[in-house]
């Protein structure tokens, strides 16, 4: 994987990278920047070491479905993330 983030998420954290917005419908046609949906897919780039007694069960690389509210934008080197919750997930795809 080409995005290796020298930031460590704490506790049951991870970082996803969301996945793009679709550009075209399935149709062919082209969705205008106004009407484009916020992903609820992206890619784990890092997870913490989980709580006490729970591990965390996603690991770097797996794909999830996550929440359409769910976590925090950060911007790391100029790339946009979402830090969220491992509960914040809904499955590993």
């Amino acid at each position: 994987m080409a995005d290796k983030l020298n930031v460590t998420p704490l506790h049951d954290r991870v970082i996803v990278k969301p996945a793009p917005a679709e550009e075209k419908t399935s149709s062919g046609l082209i969705i205008p920047d106004t009407a484009k949906e916020k992903p609820q897919r992206g890619t784990v780039v890092a997870a913490g070491p989980g709580k006490k007694d729970e591990p965390v069960t996603v690991k770097e690389g797996d794909t999830v479905l996550y929440g359409k509210y769910a976590g925090t934008e950060i911007q790391i080197d100029g790339n946009d993330y979402l830090i969220m919750r491992e509960s914040d997930i809904l499955a590993i795809v």
